[in-house]
């Protein structure tokens, strides 16, 4: 699988990184087990993961197989933390609590060091410049290699970055943001994207199958066996099940019929290879999911396949999304 920089720094990362979020609840060790030797024996490096994924079970999952079935030197873990079971504050970015997030992923990952760690989202109760010291001192102090956050608006993720290229050898440089993205949902590329791009921060898209909407499994009703279908997880792909996702969702499959491929591949191809993105985050429920998107690696999609999907599925863009003399 081709290796792409994270962002401006050294960190080398799969194209397609492998997503833990069912793990420990709706994927089971031998699953998960399945899944982590079909991603390595394709290549894949970026695992992602985070401390509430399972409440803790998936970070432990993972650590559990990392050495008795893949060299911990081959990947890339990435796990995140900031989000709290707590209805009054749904995240903390304080300092202590990231601080001591960090120490308990590390005890159930089964290693000293994460690759790269992530500021679940924006606690709008802490200081910016506290969460991101907490960045500071987990590198610094060896814990992670790289940081990056997760789920911070245009200005958001413009601040930070900004604050930590301020003082160069003291700060450390974000490398990626996780974001969600895809043919169904593009509101990155209205803010984040190019604050993303300017100040040399990878985007690592979340959901780019649109929550699974974009395979096209859904066309025709909802499968007694998908998320679709799933108490807990219908509220989150409920709201791609409209005329509009219903459009661009056609489109896909027929580019898919076009290319004598499948939905899956084109839909995550697009994404793929948007100026920005380094690797999306693919969850799966089991390893044939994951080897169907992993086949993913031969394909480029031609260029006017890419401007019709784009036309299809462009998101509006007005003052002041944009440069406002084009407007």
């Amino acid at each position: 699988m081709e290796q792409r920089h994270l962002g401006r720094t050294g960190l080398r990362v799969s194209r397609i990184g492998l997503g833990t979020l069912t793990w420990g609840r709706d994927t089971d060790e031998h699953d998960a087990a399945d899944q982590l030797k079909a991603f390595w024996e394709a290549g894949g490096t970026l695992v992602d993961t985070a401390d509430v994924y399972g409440g803790g079970d998936a970070e432990y999952l993972l650590g559990q197989l990392v050495e008795r079935l893949v060299p911990r030197r081959d990947l890339v873990i990435a796990t995140k933390a900031g989000s709290v079971p707590d209805p009054d504050r749904r995240f903390n970015g304080s300092r202590g609590h990231l601080l001591a997030a960090l120490d308990e992923s590390l005890e159930r990952l089964g290693t000293t060091y994460v690759d790269l760690w992530q500021v679940h989202a924006f606690d709008p109760l802490t200081p910016l410049d506290e969460t991101l010291q907490a960045l500071d001192i987990a590198v610094s102090s060896g814990r992670a290699r790289y940081a990056g956050v997760s789920n911070f608006c245009g200005w958001q993720l413009a601040k930070a970055a900004t604050w930590q290229l301020a003082s160069p050898g003291v700060r450390t440089r974000l490398a990626s943001t996780q974001m969600e993205y895809s043919l169904l949902q593009r509101g990155v590329e209205r803010e984040v994207l190019p604050a993303a791009l300017d100040l040399g921060v990878g985007l690592l898209p979340s959901s780019p199958l649109g929550r699974g909407v974009l395979t096209g499994k859904y066309r025709h009703g909802t499968p007694t066996d998908s998320r679709g279908a799933s108490e807990q997880l219908a509220p989150f792909v409920e709201p791609y099940l409209d005329e509009t996702a219903s459009s661009i969702v056609d489109a896909v499959a027929t580019a898919a019929d076009g290319l004598a491929t499948t939905a899956l591949q084109v839909a995550l191809a697009w994404v793929r290879d948007r100026p920005g993105v380094v690797a999306p985050i693919i969850g799966a429920r089991n390893a044939q999911q994951l080897t169907a998107a992993l086949s993913v690696e031969a394909l480029t999609l031609p260029d006017e396949i890419c401007q019709a999907l784009d036309d299809v599925s462009a998101p509006v863009h007005r003052y002041p999304d944009q440069d406002w003399s084009t407007l």
